[in-house]
């Protein structure tokens, strides 16, 4: 029985991906094989030596300490793409929130509670002041065309706006899935100067914290309206702010809301409901509670943000699944221990990620305790088990 611990409240849709008869899934429970979580923090967290497996229901992985992770042996999976749609939709729901004053606007109406029949007198005489541009004809500006902004910017020409993309890490099979008329832009500073709307769909890392700041925005067009439903550490906040009060940047509309931008009425801000809908729940959930499948039974990674993606069928009754350091001589090691206990290895397969790699062995005989006990104690191995494949 592998136990599951359920550090959030995960969705009964994702949790049905486990057989019952074989997971034990609680918010109570101890020596955890897996934990499932949305946005708990885990960085003060102690985890169990047990512990094998962390699965984020979402794509952000802040809340995990995702080095100390590696270096415990653990795997941390996320759900890219799983609540994509949900995103994209409310992305374009911001597109029009920064041009339309739409939100202004519902707060001027609540004000004419009472007015009765000067309802309609009052709206026809102060509607003027919340005119804003349409989408059409307009020039989007997508940065990041991966499974939230390659969808938008093909939803964007079907709106009639002429749209630019800019992403150097696009994928082949996205690249495929991207309306031919899109404009690929071959740096940023291309996105700052010929747009009209620029919205983010990037992690936030090192490298991309702050990508809009007071440099960037210097480079767009007077008036630029920006939405960012990605992370808020994309965006220098201060910077904004000035840019908003300045007038530079029209409007900017965020999942993320700061104390310098709250005050600011060109400032739009929603309380982090990018991923908010029951099928966006439903989704994500579904999508960790098969990744923690896949690991546990099958060795599987598929998704991991601190290990490399490894996907084989298993082709013998034994799995020995060891996860290492990207270092010369640990393969070696394992296959010596293997012949040393008189195991013949039928198959195997490696990857590996920057500082950090694993190796899947299918065997003819299953390694005893003390065998995974050497392993384990080896320089450079993080953690290795043996998998009984049904």
């Amino acid at each position: 029985m592998f136990e599951i611990k359920l550090v959030n409240q995960i969705s009964p849709v994702g949790l049905a991906q486990l057989d019952a008869a074989k997971y034990h899934c609680a918010a109570d429970v101890e020596n955890a094989d897996a934990y499932l979580v949305r946005s708990a923090s885990l960085h003060e967290e102690v985890f169990p030596k047990s512990l094998l497996a962390i699965a984020r229901a979402g794509a952000g992985t802040n809340n995990i300490p995702l080095d100390r992770c590696a270096q415990e042996g653990i795997v941390v999976f996320n759900t890219p793409s799983a609540n994509a749609n949900a995103v994209k939709e409310l992305t374009l729901c911001g597109l029009l929130l920064a041009s339309r004053k739409i939100a202004a606007g519902n707060r001027w109406v609540d004000t004419l509670a009472g007015l009765g029949d000067g309802m309609s007198k009052a709206v026809e005489k102060g509607k003027s002041q919340f005119v804003g541009p349409e989408l059409k004809g307009k020039t989007l500006g997508v940065i990041g065309l991966g499974a939230i902004g390659g969808p938008l910017a093909n939803l964007a020409t079907h709106l009639g706006m002429e749209v630019y993309g800019y992403d150097p890490y696009l994928s082949v099979d996205a690249a495929w899935n991207i309306n031919k008329t899109i404009h690929r832009a071959t740096d940023l500073k291309t996105i700052y100067e010929v747009s009209d709307y620029i919205t983010l769909h990037i992690p936030a890392t090192k490298d991309t914290a702050n990508t809009i700041n007071a440099e960037s925005i210097a480079q767009m067009k007077d008036g630029v309206r920006i939405v960012n439903f990605a992370r808020g550490e994309l965006v220098n906040a201060a910077e904004m702010a000035e840019a908003l009060k300045s007038g530079k940047v029209a409007a900017y509309v965020s999942d993320f809301p700061t104390d310098e931008l709250l005050p600011l009425d060109n400032f739009i801000g929603l309380p982090h409901l990018g991923a908010s809908t029951p099928e966006s729940e439903d989704n994500c959930a579904t999508m960790a509670a098969q990744e923690i499948r896949e690991y546990l039974e099958q060795g599987t990674i598929r998704n991991s943000v601190n290990f490399p993606a490894l996907n084989l069928a298993p082709t013998m009754p034994y799995r020995l699944c060891v996860l290492h350091k990207n270092t010369q001589g640990i393969v070696s090691a394992v296959s010596t221990a293997m012949a040393d206990a008189g195991i013949n290895i039928e198959t195997m397969s490696s990857a590996s990620r920057k500082d950090v790699a694993y190796i899947v062995l299918d065997l003819n005989a299953k390694p005893g305790a003390e065998v995974l006990e050497k392993l384990n104690a080896m320089e450079g191995i993080f953690r290795a088990r043996v998998i009984v494949c049904e």
